[in-house]
């Protein structure tokens, strides 16, 4: 499935880090950056949440808040966010399911072979619930969360 700018982003509920339920109707009215990773504690993916903790503020002055998705437990989610005191919420997409939707999981390329797994991009979701933009294949975890920040200063 893909995300295409002006459609509505599919709807999820989700387990946080700490057990709570978290659905994407919670945040209608605000823009939220909803960004998909592999794994917790791995290079590139604790670079890309250092990136949005570090410009975590700019984020919000921007009005948006960010909410990162992979298929880790809460445990693993609860240790991650501790460790780089990340302001925002992880969810936790074991049977990946959120992730197909988004278009978050599947055939993708690594080490020069295909193979099945999670595929590093962002959906930008506007306070109408309307996909506003997709990153796709994110190559560059450390540099993401800029890009982000510039598209939301650009809308501002």
């Amino acid at each position: 499935m893909s995300v295409d700018p002006g459609k509505t982003a599919p709807a999820f509920t989700l387990r946080d880090e700490n057990g709570t339920q978290v659905a994407l109707k919670d945040y209608r009215g605000k823009d939220v950056i909803v960004y998909f990773y592999p794994r917790d504690s791995t290079s590139g993916c604790t670079k890309e949440a250092q990136g949005f903790r570090d410009l975590w503020q700019q984020i919000q002055k921007a009005g948006a808040v960010v909410i990162g998705i992979s298929p880790d437990s809460q445990a693993s989610h609860q240790r991650f966010k501790l460790k780089y005191d990340l302001p925002f919420p992880l969810l936790s997409d074991p049977d990946k399911k959120v992730m197909r939707k988004y278009g978050a999981f599947g055939e993708k390329m690594m080490y020069g072979k295909k193979t099945q797994g999670v595929i590093r991009s962002t959906v930008w979701i506007g306070p109408d619930g309307q996909v506003k933009r997709h990153w796709a294949k994110i190559a560059r975890a450390a540099d993401h969360p800029a890009k982000v920040l510039e598209a939301l200063q650009e809308q501002g």
